[in-house]
């Protein structure tokens, strides 16, 4: 049954992996096997992250990208891709903005839309073209509860995470019969930077929780299982699949 589980061979790219989501998804894809190149914005962020990986005696690089700037995510994947295949992409790299939405600056939308969406897709599309070659390939992307609510404030996040999901299963009807897997993961309320104000409103704060059947706030490392999950041969016959890993807020 381990086998199932098991990325030994396999190298993953993760975005975001300087901290919080995609730290968590890049060391637990590690523990599986996996080589990971660790993506962020800043060298450094993923710098240590790959030191961290490397510490526990597995393999990692750091690559650095700036996902608002289209041109340099295209230098991404051909650096990537230049350390040998990528059999595995996360797309967690993500921002957010809240204003309401009466003020909010058209920049920072666009901003919001081209680090959370182009940036995923882009990288879809050029891994995805070099797995679709090898008839083999995993893409993960990050969703949000707001990929299924409307949110406060927030309305570029909202549509850029409902967004996610509906490229996932885009793909996935394009992709699948070519031997490739795509998939979302949907984080509730997990105590990150970007969930920092929520966390410091104390009204808001015990709202969250009292919706929470798990009654607590998740930590990044409650994704490492969908994420090696949907990494493997064991998600092989899952496809254009919202994975919702939220403490049961959805039940609610």
């Amino acid at each position: 049954m381990s086998a199932l589980f098991s990325l030994k061979g396999q190298r993953a790219l993760v975005t975001g992996a300087s901290r919080g989501l995609g730290k968590a998804i890049a060391q637990a894809l590690a523990q599986a096997g996996a080589s990971v190149i660790c993506c962020s914005s800043q060298l450094d962020g993923a710098s240590k992250t790959a030191a961290e990986i490397e510490a526990q005696g597995r393999q990692a690089f750091a690559l650095a990208a700036n996902l608002s700037d289209l041109d340099k995510v295209r230098e991404l994947a051909q650096n990537a891709l230049a350390l040998g295949e990528v059999h595995i992409l996360v797309n967690c790299g993500g921002t957010i903005f809240r204003a309401p939405a009466v003020d909010y600056p058209m920049q920072e939308w666009q901003n919001v839309m081209r680090v959370n969406l182009d940036s995923a897709f882009l990288l879809s599309q050029l891994l995805g073209a070099e797995m679709l070659k090898r008839g083999q390939g995993k893409i993960i992307n990050i969703a949000s509860m707001l990929s299924y609510s409307g949110g406060i404030t927030v309305p570029a996040y909202t549509a850029s995470k409902h967004a996610i999901t509906g490229l996932t299963k885009a793909l996935a009807n394009e992709w699948a019969a070519s031997g490739l897997n795509i998939n979302a993961i949907a984080p509730g309320y997990f105590r990150t930077d970007n969930t920092f104000a929520l966390q410091q409103d104390e009204v808001r704060n015990q709202a969250i929780l009292a919706r929470i059947p798990s009654g607590r706030w998740g930590e990044p490392e409650d994704l490492a299982g969908a994420a090696v999950f949907l990494a493997s041969s064991a998600s092989n016959y899952v496809n254009g699949h919202v994975l919702a890993v939220d403490g049961g807020w959805l039940a609610r």
